[in-house]
């Protein structure tokens, strides 16, 4: 039996997951899980770094008592985009910031006033949002940030948590692709760009493949641990990057869904598409296993679900997830939608009343109970993955057959039924813990105990059950969503 241990980041929440593999199927086991909740200093909004590094050796610490301390790997995923700068002793200079923190406002505007938006996207394929790493340097030189001035070494998130486990400096190729520093078609750092924004080339760091033994765990660490040194593997670490290892399909045309905080849609391409379509649609290329291309739509996801729920549980009116998703299936159908991509959704703070502030500002129907406000939210999720997969076909020229749905949304049955029945085709839900699952399977290929990628999804198709959901009633969803895309023109 091998065991491998894999920790996911997520935006709200992280695992420690414990993977078992006997040669024929992959079993995971949920070791440790913590809060990862932002902290507001002085009106800016930051990761909780040390704590999440904490959390990670308690993870390890778990496995150990639990007498699985003799693991073969470890691998790290993350959220994209957010980084740590180090200065020349390796030390960190400030704690990093969310990337909801407000500093990026107005950046895409001045970026674009050094490079022309149209240049940036061909060279980088990017889809242009706020929170892209380039804004963010972008708004510490802007700001003239003594913290940019002194770093010799900035490192994402995984990469951060890997360095500090390891004492090793180097950059995942996928999350570096999140970062709208890359040149898409290179995927190389795109010296030109950086050099034209004033951001210090030195301060990045060599590029490694997903599935690199980036490192073994310091000895510091396995002395306070009590614990054998570890080979660490640069795993797929931006976690939508592993989710689509996961993908049980092994062959055939179709979407994935990763879902979760954000959703991201897409599918899988041999190589960077970039062109006037996929720039006027704002579809990204971001980096896959074996440098594929992830060609997808960032949509804002079940952050506007967990916020309402955040919210009514402040105001102690708690709910479970299971009793608001019960009570939403009773509200009427199609009263009211919303645009998830809006602004107004962006940052965190009683988004019950964001939601009606919306419809008030669009003509509809304000929702006003809590099973209201819930339907409105996953009906318009499912309208908005409608619009993304038609965006997909313009641009691939074929029709999607099924779209597969991975990570935490998916056991959310209400958005799957609803997603189908907008789409028009089926949805294939699970594996759940798609993250996790991916960053594992790509350990095991780094370890030679996978062939590739075909064995590997041939793997999660076995060790992992779906569901599949067909679609309902879509001549009413049809309907419904020539009213969504109004409405959604109406607010832009």
């Amino acid at each position: 039996m091998l065991k491998l241990l894999a920790f996911d980041y997520g935006a709200s929440s992280g695992r420690a997951i414990l993977g078992k593999f006997d040669g024929e199927k992959l079993e995971l086991e949920e070791v440790h899980r913590f809060p990862n909740d932002p902290v507001t200093v002085n009106e800016s909004l930051y990761w909780d770094i040390l704590r999440l590094f904490h959390e990670m050796k308690q993870g390890m610490l778990k496995c150990k008592k639990s007498g699985d301390e003799d693991i073969s790997g470890i691998g790290i995923d993350t959220w994209g985009v957010d980084y740590g700068l180090l200065d020349s002793n390796g030390d960190l200079l400030g704690n990093p910031y969310h990337y909801r923190d407000s500093r990026t406002e107005g950046m895409i505007e001045e970026a674009d006033k050094i490079i022309p938006g149209r240049e940036l996207y061909q060279r980088t394929g990017i889809q242009f949002q706020k929170f892209n790493t380039l804004y963010q340097l972008l708004s510490m030189i802007v700001k003239k940030s003594p913290i940019l001035e002194k770093a010799s070494t900035l490192l994402f998130t995984p990469d951060l948590l890997r360095y500090f486990l390891t004492g090793e400096k180097t950059t995942e190729y996928t999350i570096a692709s999140t970062s709208q520093l890359l040149n898409a078609e290179k995927g190389e750092w795109d010296k030109y760009v950086i050099d034209k924004m004033g951001i210090p080339y030195n301060i990045l760091t060599e590029i490694v493949n997903p599935g690199t033994v980036a490192g073994r765990v310091r000895k510091s660490i396995c002395e306070e641990l009590g614990i054998d040194s570890i080979p660490v593997i640069a795993v797929a670490e931006h976690d939508t990057g592993s989710a689509v290892i996961s993908i049980p399909a092994v062959d055939g045309k179709y979407a994935y869904l990763s879902s979760g905080t954000w959703s991201l849609l897409g599918i899988e391409a041999d190589r960077p598409v970039i062109n006037d379509v996929t720039y006027k649609l704002n579809y990204t290329n971001e980096g896959g296993f074996n440098r594929t291309t992830r060609l997808l739509k960032n949509i804002m996801g079940l952050w506007i679900y967990q916020e309402c729920k955040r919210t009514w549980d402040k105001a102690g009116e708690a709910l479970s997830f299971d009793e608001l998703e019960s009570i939403a299936a009773e509200a009427e159908p199609f009263t009211c939608f919303i645009d998830p991509d809006n602004d107004l959704f962006y940052s965190p703070g009683n988004m019950p009343g964001k939601i009606r502030e919306f419809c008030k500002s669009t003509g509809q129907r304000v929702p006003e109970s809590k099973g209201e406000i819930v339907r409105c939210i996953m009906e318009s999720l499912a309208m908005k993955y409608r619009q993304a997969i038609e965006g997909l076909e313009t641009i691939a020229g074929y029709r999607i057959p099924v779209l597969h749905v991975m990570g935490g949304g998916c056991k959310n049955k209400m958005l799957c039924q609803f997603t189908a029945n907008a789409i028009g085709r089926p949805v294939i839900a699970g594996p759940v813990e798609a993250t996790a699952t991916g960053n594992l399977i790509c350990q095991l290929i780094a370890l030679g105990e996978v062939s590739g990628i075909k064995e590997a999804r041939a793997l999660v198709s076995k060790s992992f059950p779906t569901s599949e959901y067909a679609p309902e009633d879509c001549d009413s969803w049809s309907e419904a969503y020539d009213r969504w895309k109004k409405i959604g023109k109406e607010a832009q």
